[in-house]
Protein backbone atom coordinates (compact mmCIF):
# COMPACT_ATOMS: atom_id res chain seq x y z
CA UNK A 1 0.00 0.00 0.00
CA UNK A 2 1.16 3.32 -1.32
CA UNK A 3 1.22 6.74 0.52
CA UNK A 4 2.01 9.27 2.75
CA UNK A 5 3.46 8.20 6.04
CA UNK A 6 1.08 10.31 8.46
CA UNK A 7 2.89 12.11 11.32
CA UNK A 8 1.50 11.88 14.98
CA UNK A 9 0.83 15.34 16.76
CA UNK A 10 4.04 16.20 18.78
CA UNK A 11 2.40 15.78 22.84
CA UNK A 12 3.39 19.20 24.09
CA UNK A 13 3.44 19.19 27.65
CA UNK A 14 2.53 22.13 29.79
CA UNK A 15 5.26 23.88 32.36
CA UNK A 16 3.05 23.22 35.34
CA UNK A 17 3.33 19.39 34.29
CA UNK A 18 7.05 19.21 34.55
CA UNK A 19 8.71 16.93 37.37
CA UNK A 20 12.13 16.42 38.13
CA UNK A 21 11.91 13.33 36.40
CA UNK A 22 10.54 14.59 33.04
CA UNK A 23 12.65 13.61 30.13
CA UNK A 24 12.04 13.33 26.42
CA UNK A 25 9.34 16.12 26.90
CA UNK A 26 8.31 18.72 24.16
CA UNK A 27 7.42 22.21 25.52
CA UNK A 28 6.19 25.48 23.67
CA UNK A 29 7.10 28.20 25.92
CA UNK A 30 8.09 31.83 25.52
CA UNK A 31 11.45 33.90 26.82
CA UNK A 32 10.22 36.59 29.39
CA UNK A 33 13.69 37.30 30.57
CA UNK A 34 17.22 36.42 29.74
CA UNK A 35 20.30 36.37 32.46
CA UNK A 36 23.94 36.95 31.83
CA UNK A 37 26.25 34.07 30.85
CA UNK A 38 28.13 32.53 33.41
CA UNK A 39 31.18 30.37 33.36
CA UNK A 40 31.38 26.79 34.87
CA UNK A 41 35.01 25.38 35.49
CA UNK A 42 35.22 22.13 34.53
CA UNK A 43 36.16 19.26 37.19
CA UNK A 44 38.22 17.78 34.94
CA UNK A 45 40.22 20.47 34.29
CA UNK A 46 39.31 20.72 30.78
CA UNK A 47 38.10 23.95 29.27
CA UNK A 48 35.59 26.01 31.02
CA UNK A 49 31.52 26.13 30.05
CA UNK A 50 29.38 28.84 29.67
CA UNK A 51 25.65 28.59 30.92
CA UNK A 52 23.02 31.22 30.90
CA UNK A 53 19.72 31.30 32.33
CA UNK A 54 16.27 32.22 30.46
CA UNK A 55 13.02 32.58 32.23
CA UNK A 56 10.41 30.80 29.71
CA UNK A 57 6.86 30.00 30.26
CA UNK A 58 3.35 29.70 29.04
CA UNK A 59 -0.49 29.90 30.57
CA UNK A 60 0.49 27.06 33.03
CA UNK A 61 3.65 28.57 34.66
CA UNK A 62 7.27 29.51 34.16
CA UNK A 63 10.24 27.61 34.65
CA UNK A 64 14.32 28.46 33.93
CA UNK A 65 15.71 27.30 30.90
CA UNK A 66 19.45 26.17 30.86
CA UNK A 67 21.48 27.78 27.65
CA UNK A 68 24.59 26.41 27.27
CA UNK A 69 27.73 27.76 24.66
CA UNK A 70 25.96 28.00 21.31
CA UNK A 71 22.82 28.37 22.59
CA UNK A 72 23.57 31.97 24.63
CA UNK A 73 22.50 34.75 22.73
CA UNK A 74 20.22 32.57 20.44
CA UNK A 75 17.11 33.50 21.99
CA UNK A 76 15.66 37.03 23.52
CA UNK A 77 12.92 38.21 25.64
CA UNK A 78 9.50 37.77 23.81
CA UNK A 79 10.54 34.51 21.41
CA UNK A 80 8.53 31.35 21.27
CA UNK A 81 10.40 28.33 21.20
CA UNK A 82 9.77 25.22 20.81
CA UNK A 83 11.90 22.60 22.50
CA UNK A 84 11.68 18.86 21.32
CA UNK A 85 13.42 16.30 23.45
CA UNK A 86 14.23 18.08 26.65
CA UNK A 87 14.60 17.15 30.07
CA UNK A 88 14.45 18.89 33.48
CA UNK A 89 17.41 18.61 35.70
CA UNK A 90 17.88 19.88 39.15
CA UNK A 91 20.49 22.71 40.24
CA UNK A 92 20.77 23.13 43.58
CA UNK A 93 17.47 21.82 44.50
CA UNK A 94 15.53 23.31 41.29
CA UNK A 95 14.63 22.50 38.31
CA UNK A 96 15.72 23.57 35.37
CA UNK A 97 14.41 23.02 31.61
CA UNK A 98 17.28 21.94 29.43
CA UNK A 99 17.78 20.77 25.74
CA UNK A 100 20.73 18.29 25.78
CA UNK A 101 22.76 16.70 22.80
CA UNK A 102 19.64 15.03 21.35
CA UNK A 103 17.20 17.81 21.82
CA UNK A 104 16.51 20.64 19.51
CA UNK A 105 15.23 24.07 19.89
CA UNK A 106 14.22 26.24 17.12
CA UNK A 107 11.97 29.50 16.65
CA UNK A 108 7.90 28.98 16.68
CA UNK A 109 6.08 31.36 14.79
CA UNK A 110 3.27 30.21 16.79
CA UNK A 111 2.23 32.90 20.00
CA UNK A 112 1.93 32.61 23.25
CA UNK A 113 -0.32 35.93 24.31
CA UNK A 114 -0.64 35.22 28.07
CA UNK A 115 2.50 33.23 30.37
CA UNK A 116 1.16 32.71 33.68
CA UNK A 117 4.38 34.53 35.76
CA UNK A 118 2.29 33.30 39.24
CA UNK A 119 3.61 30.19 39.03
CA UNK A 120 7.26 29.04 38.70
CA UNK A 121 7.93 25.82 38.82
CA UNK A 122 11.41 26.51 39.22
CA UNK A 123 11.54 28.26 42.56
CA UNK A 124 9.95 25.38 44.93
CA UNK A 125 13.33 23.45 46.64
CA UNK A 126 12.94 19.55 45.02
CA UNK A 127 14.12 16.54 47.33
CA UNK A 128 16.81 14.45 45.43
CA UNK A 129 15.27 11.02 44.53
CA UNK A 130 17.03 8.29 46.23
CA UNK A 131 20.40 7.31 44.14
CA UNK A 132 20.03 9.49 42.27
CA UNK A 133 23.59 11.04 40.83
CA UNK A 134 23.56 14.93 40.94
CA UNK A 135 23.98 15.51 36.75
CA UNK A 136 26.72 18.27 37.29
CA UNK A 137 29.21 17.57 40.21
CA UNK A 138 28.67 14.93 43.42
CA UNK A 139 28.14 11.68 42.89
CA UNK A 140 28.78 9.08 45.26
CA UNK A 141 31.70 8.74 47.62
CA UNK A 142 33.62 6.34 50.02
CA UNK A 143 31.87 2.66 51.18
CA UNK A 144 32.81 -0.21 49.62
CA UNK A 145 31.13 0.30 46.60
CA UNK A 146 32.50 -2.04 43.64
CA UNK A 147 34.44 -4.12 45.72
CA UNK A 148 34.31 -7.89 47.08
CA UNK A 149 32.28 -8.87 49.67
CA UNK A 150 33.98 -12.18 49.64
CA UNK A 151 34.17 -13.99 53.28
CA UNK A 152 37.31 -16.27 53.83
Amino acid sequence: MEGKIEESPVEITKVKDLTPRSDKVNVLVKVTGVGEPKEIPNRFGGEAKKVAEAKVGDETGTIILSLWQDQIGSVNEGDVLSIENGYVSLVRGHMHLNVGKYGKMTKSDKDIPNVNMEVDVSAAEQQQREGFRPRYGGGFRGGDRGQSRRRY
